[in-house]
This record gives structure tokens, sequence and C-alpha cells, in this order.
């Protein structure tokens, strides 16, 4: 049988942030503890927003070392950066603490962490649009500069210190969607069209589901109650990935942080 996560649950979307936020300042201090360098990939949607506001502030703010930090992203909506639908732009509003302007410059919004610029490593989306390259020339441009990096991996795969990831009402993650292609495939970043059973129906672009398997630490948060079903048919006795990507997170080494709501139908 499978091992399963460790699995988290708290009373409400606040603590599932702050317990998520704690989660991640260790595991980001002990990497750059043991191998001089950390490196997150990170997710987007309304849960990073508490996580990033956590991490800016006091005592955690403090408790990571920031300079060592290298911050990748798992997916992204093809749009550019600054556009509300972008997985990086609540990290430059709030971690970073300057936006970004209308013309793609520093936007001087306040005070964010000691995170260096030249450390943050997204989908190159702004890029790829305003030259009109397509979304599969974005992908193999973050899997160049992962293979560039040369971060510890697991076979084929990069293993990220720390992989934060969320939980799509259909059971996707990342944006693997159930019966993508992406589960499976060669390469190291896909494109993907745009889902048009869920929104947002944009095109996507995706690191492989199999960096899932092979990242060290895998932190995943879901929270409210519209989360409860997928949640129990995830943690079910089934276990079936093509149907419900998620459960590729189902893994030892991994913690699920989930609300009461949000884990209502989850077997005990």
């Amino acid at each position: 049988m499978a091992a399963d996560p460790e699995l988290v649950v708290v009373d409400g979307p606040a603590e599932a942030a702050s317990a998520a936020a704690d989660r991640i300042a260790a595991v980001l201090a002990d990497a750059a503890a043991r191998r001089g360098r950390a490196d997150w990939a990170t997710t987007g949607g309304s849960s990073v927003v508490g996580i990033y506001r956590r991490l800016v502030a006091e005592p955690l703010r403090d408790a990571v070392p920031w300079p060592s930090v290298h911050v990748w992203w798992g997916d992204d909506r093809y749009v550019p950066r600054d556009h509300p639908l972008s997985n990086v732009k609540p990290l430059d509003d709030i971690l970073l603490g300057i936006g970004l302007t209308e013309e793609g410059g520093a936007g001087g919004r306040g005070p964010g962490v000691p995170l260096a610029v030249e450390h943050l490593h997204p989908f190159r989306t702004t890029e790829a649009i305003g030259g009109s390259r397509g979304a599969a020339w974005c992908a193999a441009g973050l899997a160049n500069e992962l293979a560039d990096a040369h971060l510890p991996a697991a076979g084929p795969w990069p293993a990220f210190d720390l992989l934060l990831l969320g939980v799509g009402a259909d059971g996707h993650l990342l944006s693997v969607f159930p019966g993508s292609p992406a589960l499976g495939a060669g390469e190291l970043a896909l494109a993907i069209p745009a889902p048009g059973h869920i929104e947002p129906h944009v095109e996507r672009v995706t690191l492989n589901p199999a960096v899932v398997g092979a990242a060290g630490h895998v932190l995943v948060i879901a929270t409210g109650a519209s989360k409860a079903p997928i949640l129990g048919q995830v943690f079910g006795e089934t276990r079936d990935p093509a149907r419900w990507p998620a459960q590729l997170a189902r893994r030892a080494g991994a913690t699920w942080i989930l609300d009461v709501a949000a884990a209502a139908d989850v077997p005990h």
C-alpha cells in the first residue's frame, strides 16, 4: 500500500495560511543551511496571498535566509506577469512588495523580503506573448533554465526543496488536468491548451507532474467547503492519478494542510 502524507486540519483559511507559512519558512531555512541555497517552486491562486502576507511579516520575515532562496513556479496561466490571473503577480505584489507598472518595471509599493530579483524564475509569459512566440516556447525556456540551474535531481527530474501546490475542483494540480497529456510526458515543461471544463479558460504552461514525486517536500493547501467533494475522492480508496492528478501529492514526504470545511469528506 502506498504511503500517505501528513494531514493537518485547522479551523479556517487564516489558520491554514499561517500553518503553511510556518512550514515553508522551516523548509527553506533548513535547505539553505544544508546546501547554501533553497529552491522553492510556488503556485498561484488565493491561498498564496495569505501565505505571502505571513512570510513578509515578523517573525517569519527574519526566519528565512531570503538571499539564498530561489523561487520557481510550478505552472502559470499564459498571461502577462502583471495580469490578475498571473501566478507571479501575488509574489511581486506581496512578497517583493514592488508590484509591476503597466510598462513592466518596478513599481515601488512597499517593503518586501530581501529576495533577489535574479533569483526569481517565472515562466517568461510576458516576453513570449510580446514576441508572439507561443506557450510552447515559454515552457521550453523554463525547462532550459532549470537544466542550467543544476538542482539536485531524482532521476531526470529536478528535486525542488519545496513544492507548494493547490488542488483544483476537478482534482488537478499544477496545470495538469484529469486525463492530461502531461501525465507520462517526457518534457520537463509543457504548454497546456485552455481547459474548457474549468475556469479560467486560458492557455497554461506547467512543469511535468513528475516533479511532484521528485521534490524533497511537498506542501498542499486547500480550504473551503467547495473543495470537500474532490478531496473526499482524492483521499478515497481508489488511486487513479489520471483521473485525480492531485493524488500524485498523496505521498510520503508531503503535507496537506486543510481547513475543517475542506476536510469534511476526507475519510478518517
